[in-house]
This record gives structure tokens, sequence and C-alpha cells, in this order.
């Protein structure tokens, strides 16, 4: 179990700092046209300019919250408080996903194979951690 948490921990962080890194500071048109088959340029601009504004501030977030993992990752498996905090956030992600499913209908693939892949991470990093708390 001990490898597949970290396996799981790390392909998530890194997926949120590679992919938060490049929409925030890359070619955010190019990720709405291969993500959602947006292409901003056929909006107006001001939406254009709106929607890329709003789409990097989230990549940046994205971005924080994978080095936040990297940095604090002893503290996330052994202080409850962190671990808490990380594990929510990762799991409110996946009660997001699954809440848009419902009420937005169902998305392309991939966004599928996210919510199960970080709801698994969720599982199995939660499991794990059971046993590597550091109780006061």
């Amino acid at each position: 179990m001990k490898y597949l948490s970290y396996l799981l921990f790390y392909s998530y962080v890194l997926t949120l700092v590679l992919a938060g890194g490049w929409g925030a500071f890359g070619n955010a048109a190019l990720d709405q046209r291969l993500l959602f088959d947006l292409n901003v340029r056929e909006l107006p601009l001001t939406t254009a300019a709106s929607v890329l504004s709003q789409y990097r501030f989230l990549r940046l977030i994205e971005l924080g919250f994978g080095l936040f993992a990297l940095l604090f990752i002893r503290e996330i498996y052994q202080h409850p408080k962190f671990n808490a905090l990380f594990l929510s956030i990762m799991s409110a992600g996946v009660l997001a996903r699954a809440l848009s499913w419902q009420v937005d209908g169902r998305p392309k693939p991939v966004f599928g194979f996210f919510l199960l892949y970080e709801l698994a991470g969720v599982v199995v990093l939660f499991l794990y951690t059971r046993r590597t708390l550091v109780r006061p």
C-alpha cells in the first residue's frame, strides 16, 4: 500500500504542477482547445480575455496546491492537520467533479478518468496514512 500511495500522490501532485504551470504561464488558449474543444479566439475579445484570465488564475491555484503538497509531503503523511487539509481539498475536488457530472452532464472521458484516479488517490492515501500519522 505504501508504494501505491506514493505513486498516486506523486502522479497527482506532479500533474497539478505541470498542468497548472502550463495553464497559467503557457498557451492557455491551446489548453482550452485541447481540454474543452473551445476556441477562445471565436469569442468576443472581452469574453475571451475574461475566460483566459480566470482560467490562468485557476490553473495557478492548481500549481500552488501542487507545490504545497510537494513541499509538505512529510507533513501530509505524518501530521494530522496537514493530512486532513490535503485530503479534504483532494476530496472536495472529487466531489466537485461528481456534482458537475450530475448537474452539468457527462464530460469528456478524460474528466471521468480524472475523477476515478483522484478518488482512488483519496481512498489509498487516507487508508495508508492512518498508519503513518504521528499523534500528539
